[in-house]
């Protein structure tokens, strides 16, 4: 073991390792720094080090909850730096009911298929409303917020749901 790296007498205290860094060419008389580095982490990296694992190894798990955040931060921003969006938003807030009317179209369905179809268009239909609502007078006024929660609730349910009977 190099002696930079190696403890030094009994000065150091368990589990703590120092490092005497040579003095600099040129700097004559001055003391060399000295860098204490503890060999355990904290407690509050530990819990970060655990909340970050588990949130990457669920991280599919997790897909309408990065979204409904991005959803929530995104209009924020939009409300602040141009409040008319809302109203270019709010026209495609329609589509999910054309895509509706085009897939019963192109390949009916009936039973439990027309009524995904009709539920998911109906979810995408009230986050796309929210989002122009949002966008026009800010994500947090009135019950903007609490529609925020249940359509999050409800879309993280529903991939719950759906990700465990496929």
């Amino acid at each position: 073991m190099s002696s930079r790296t190696r403890a030094r007498g009994l000065k150091s205290a368990a589990g703590i390792h120092t490092v005497h860094i040579p003095r600099q060419r040129g700097r004559r008389g001055a003391q060399p720094f000295v860098i204490v580095v503890p060999e355990q982490l904290s407690l509050t990296r530990e819990v970060a080090g655990w909340a970050g694992r588990m949130l990457w190894r669920h991280r599919s798990a997790l897909a309408p909850t990065g979204l409904a955040l991005l959803a929530l931060a995104a209009a924020g921003v939009l409300h602040v730096k141009a409040p008319w969006a809302g109203l270019v938003l709010a026209v495609l807030a329609a589509g999910p009911t054309v895509w509706v009317l085009l897939a019963q179209r192109r390949r009916p369905g009936t039973g439990s298929v027309l009524a995904w179809r009709i539920g998911l268009a109906l979810l995408a239909t009230l986050a796309l409303g929210w989002f122009a609502a949002a966008a026009g007078f800010g994500p947090l006024t009135g019950p903007l917020a609490l529609l925020w929660l249940l359509i999050w609730g409800t879309a993280q349910t529903v991939w719950l749901i759906v990700r465990r009977t496929h």
